[in-house]
């Protein structure tokens, strides 16, 4: 079930088979965008299962065997910010990003460590991370959506290559819910769905269909459609549908096999790398956040194989390309980049030659939209057990975020019942970034 109690199948009956969540109407994606004093786009790269950072951005040489790993460090393009080894394009971009080495939180479970890394909110009692969405409070795709609304004909927010359970508006609402491609932009035969009419209907015939869905709209607003909750839910997957198909600025955006083989290569020919693409492409065509939900980080089990073998030169290539891309296409600061799971890896190695879930330090990645490059924010202990200095948690990180794209980080909304919500849980802005 979505956040409104829409089920799935609800959605493909509406022609929405990738909204999962729910979807951006029509109205709100012809309004001109409403607040905010810079233009500013967002892409939050979400390295679900937890990245280690003590074997990446923020390794320890000089610690005992069983908390150093088999990784070594090596000099990045800025003097003091050494990296893996095993990442080396990632580190010639180093002046375009800067690193948040003294993060933390206090929990080390995936659901509510999600939610709070989402959304800047813990979640309270009665949270279930079994459900989809399961969010308490609106994700950060959904605020920003919310704030400053659509550029032309694209969504406000879009999520990809899926939707993340705690991705969704909560009391926001379904016109703030992501657009969800809900498939791998590195498959060969990759499509969006959503962007082409069934093959039974000719295009000729999307008008036609759509004034008669309309009159039938009118006809049921009366006590039939006012007494089901969800008519205005499934008008806005209508809506989104319809707009979609008709769309050539949006067929243009999804359009990633337009990219030239080459950079398509340099990005990474896989999940990550390709979705990293498609985020550019995105940013490029108006839509102002784009979440990247990429799996599976959770390296309990022969962590140092994992990483070498598939998961780093994958985030090498794609990460390091992004923000060079973006640079060359003079985007970069009017694009915010920023990169974490939902927490970090233990710094002692277990049995498994792994390492296990960690909140109390990890290290967030971040550049681009007007931050400073290159700068190294607080640092951990020794051993990468806890920050030794100038701790930052999710509500900072989330202050940041919002100042950077224009929004006040004291804004707030409302919940349907009238209660006002705060944007930012109290957090502050974290000081050398801007």
């Amino acid at each position: 079930m979505f956040c409104d109690g829409l089920s799935r199948r609800d959605a493909l009956r509406v022609g929405s088979a990738a909204l999962f969540g729910s979807a951006v109407g029509l109205p709100q994606l012809l309004r001109a965008a409403d607040g905010g004093s810079r233009d500013t786009s967002l892409i939050f790269v979400f390295l679900h299962g937890g990245l280690s950072t003590i074997d990446t951005l923020d390794m320890k040489p000089d610690a005992p065997a069983e908390f150093r790993g088999e990784f070594n460090p090596t000099r990045s393009k800025v003097p003091g910010m050494d990296l893996c080894d095993l990442l080396p394009k990632l580190g010639q971009q180093a002046d375009r990003f800067s690193l948040v080495r003294s993060f933390r939180h206090h929990n080390s479970d995936h659901g509510p460590a999600d939610h709070y890394i989402l959304t800047g909110y813990f979640p309270q009692a009665g949270f279930n991370p079994n459900l989809s969405p399961n969010n308490q409070r609106p994700s950060i795709g959904s605020m920003v959506s919310r704030t400053l609304g659509p550029r032309g004909s694209v969504p406000a927010y879009v999520a990809l290559p899926k939707f993340h359970p705690s991705g969704g508006p909560a009391y926001l609402g379904a016109n703030h819910a992501p657009f969800t491609i809900d498939a791998d932009p590195n498959a060969p035969n990759f499509s969006v769905p959503d962007l082409m009419p069934p093959a039974v209907v000719a295009a000729d015939r999307l008008t036609d269909r759509r004034a008669l869905l309309d009159t039938v709209d009118r006809f049921h607003r009366g006590a039939e459609a006012r007494a089901n909750q969800h008519a205005g839910a499934v008008a806005t997957f209508r809506d989104r549908a319809f707009d979609l198909m008709t769309s050539p600025a949006a067929k243009r955006a999804f359009d990633i096999h337009a990219e030239p083989d080459r950079l398509r290569d340099e990005y990474g020919r896989s999940s990550l790398g390709q979705s990293c693409l498609m985020a550019r492409r995105l940013v490029e065509a108006g839509v102002r956040c784009v979440t990247i939900d990429h799996s599976n980080w959770d390296t309990h089990d022969g962590n140092f194989a994992t990483l070498r073998g598939s998961l780093l030169p994958g985030f090498d290539a794609a990460i390091s390309t992004l923000f060079r891309d973006l640079a060359d296409r003079g985007r970069l600061d009017s694009t915010l980049v920023v990169v974490t799971g939902e927490f970090g890896r233990t710094p002692r190695i277990n049995k498994n030659a792994g390492r296990d879930h960690w909140g109390p330090a990890f290290t967030v990645l971040l550049g681009g939209g007007g931050l400073k490059g290159g700068v190294v924010v607080g640092r951990s202990d020794a051993r990468a057990e806890r920050p030794a200095s100038d701790p930052f948690g999710p509500e900072d990180l989330f202050a940041t975020v919002f100042h950077q794209l224009g929004i006040d980080p004291k804004a707030e909304f409302h919940t349907p019942d009238g209660r006002p919500v705060a944007a930012v849980n109290n957090g502050r802005l974290i000081p050398g970034l801007t």
